[in-house]
């Protein structure tokens, strides 16, 4: 990896203030046992004590040793705050009596369920200990109702220990990995067992938003520097913040979702790549299809089932078409089909729920119309929907995050299928394809309960 970006800075700057310091998620970080805090790498990595506390500000190390860690409070001149506490998840110990517990990290989905320090030993309630104290601490403030409280929050800057590879060997200790910076969303009291001893005992469990970074996917670390300056207001020391920290001070509890990582598969797109080339045959056919069906749009619900049975029988799906349903009172349904998985020999028929929508090309379905099919759908049915605009980013994201089993097919998948379909059955001839489904819409609707394509 190449950190060089990254560390060759001016320390400060000719301007007089420092130069940024980034930590990026997923970066592995030299976290020696004998602090240095004037190199910015150590044997190939980033140095943790240069990054969070560089010698040139002459301010105590940020130490990593427990795994719940905070430096003293500042004393800034709106009152005193806790710059920030950092977190140390060490997976090779889950299930040791030091560790009796697994944290779980999904960094993609900005979400982080840790477990506090309480052990089966510790005499007391969770919070006897220190670790759990400053989490019980952090939590009333991460959960305060005033944009007051929420400044004073301590971000989380979670870290779990690696082992990576140096010299043809592989080093477990002396390495940790950034995890990012995140908000206490949920803390709750449970009790667990220890896996040695099978004694149960009294914990914290925290269920951590890992905020966005945004652009650089990280953390400017002169934020923590100014959290530590005892001449800055809470407020001051929001200048180097993300952006979506502040957000959430100013907001609350609502904001969160917002304001949570999520890394996008490469799956969504946008709405240009959504639809076909300008001016190009698949375009020309698009805009065809819309300007027949703009005024009678029901009909259209029976090109898009039979696009979609050519879509899914293309990837190798057994697909068969159902029916329409009527136009009034479908709740979300246009058209019923059934996939059967497996060989003809041995398979299981599926329900596939269709939506279609005859918008403006260079529209978007929202993820509330989607969600439309997904409320309809039950265990073990798909949905398919077919539109000629585009699918919103946020109904492609809620369609991957939450793993819904919906097929987007949008304008530019509709166009190719159609101008295939009519050069193979109707001589390239798209008024011929588009007549045989006015024709055939009024015999294809019917009221039936999708189940019933099942006995088909």
């Amino acid at each position: 990896m190449d950190h060089r970006a990254r560390v060759d800075v001016v320390w400060p700057n000719p301007s007089g203030e420092s130069s940024p310091r980034h930590v990026l998620l997923h970066d592995e970080l030299r976290y020696a046992r004998r602090a240095n805090q004037i190199d910015a790498e150590l044997d190939g990595f980033l140095n943790y004590h240069w990054l969070l506390s560089p010698a040139a500000l002459g301010r105590p190390m940020v130490m990593l040793e427990a795994g719940i860690n905070s430096p003293a409070e500042v004393k800034g001149p709106d009152g005193s705050r806790r710059a920030l506490i950092a977190i140390r998840s060490s997976p090779w110990k889950a299930g040791h009596e030091t560790n009796p517990w697994h944290d779980e990290f999904d960094l993609d989905h900005g979400h982080v369920r840790y477990f506090g320090d309480h052990k089966p030993g510790t005499i007391g309630l969770p919070g006897a200990t220190k670790g759990n104290r400053l989490l019980l601490e952090a939590a009333r403030l991460h959960a305060g109702t005033s944009g007051a409280e929420r400044l004073l929050a301590p971000p989380l800057l979670l870290f779990r220990s690696i082992t990576v590879h140096r010299a043809g060997r592989a080093v477990v200790k002396g390495h940790v990995e950034f995890c990012g910076a995140a908000i206490i969303e949920r803390l709750e009291h449970v009790v667990q067992r220890d896996p040695e001893t099978g004694r149960s005992f009294p914990n914290l469990a925290l269920d951590l938003a890992v905020v966005s970074g945004g652009e650089i996917d990280g953390v400017d670390l002169r934020w923590i520097d100014d959290r530590r300056d005892s001449d800055l207001t809470a407020d001051q020391t929001l200048r180097h913040a993300p952006e979506s920290w502040t957000r959430w001070v100013k907001q609350g509890r609502i904001a969160v979702p917002g304001v949570r990582r999520r890394v996008l598969a490469s799956s969504v797109k946008s709405s240009k790549d959504q639809q076909p080339s300008p001016g190009s045959p698949e375009d020309q056919v698009l805009q065809q299809v819309y300007a027949f069906f703009d005024g009678r749009k029901h009909a259209f619900e029976l090109l898009a089932s039979k696009v979609a049975a050519e879509v899914l029988r293309e990837s190798g799906a057994r697909y068969r078409e159902g029916w329409l349903s009527r136009s009034s009172g479908d709740g979300g349904v246009d058209f019923i089909g059934r996939i059967d998985m497996g060989s003809p020999a041995a398979s299981t028929p599926v329900v596939a729920l269709g939506q279609a929508k005859c918008i403006l090309p260079r529209s978007s379905i929202s993820a509330e119309q989607v969600a439309r099919v997904v409320a309809r759908l039950r265990r073990g049915w798909i949905g398919v929907y077919v539109t000629t605009g585009s699918f919103s980013r946020s109904a492609q994201v809620e369609i991957i995050d939450d793993q819904y089993p919906v097929v987007l097919i949008s304008g530019g998948t509709l166009a190719t299928t159609i101008r295939r379909m009519v050069m193979a059955n109707y001589g390239g001839d798209l008024a011929a394809l588009l007549d045989s489904v006015i024709d055939g819409y009024g015999t294809a609707v019917t009221h039936r309960r999708p189940e019933e394509v099942l006995w088909m």
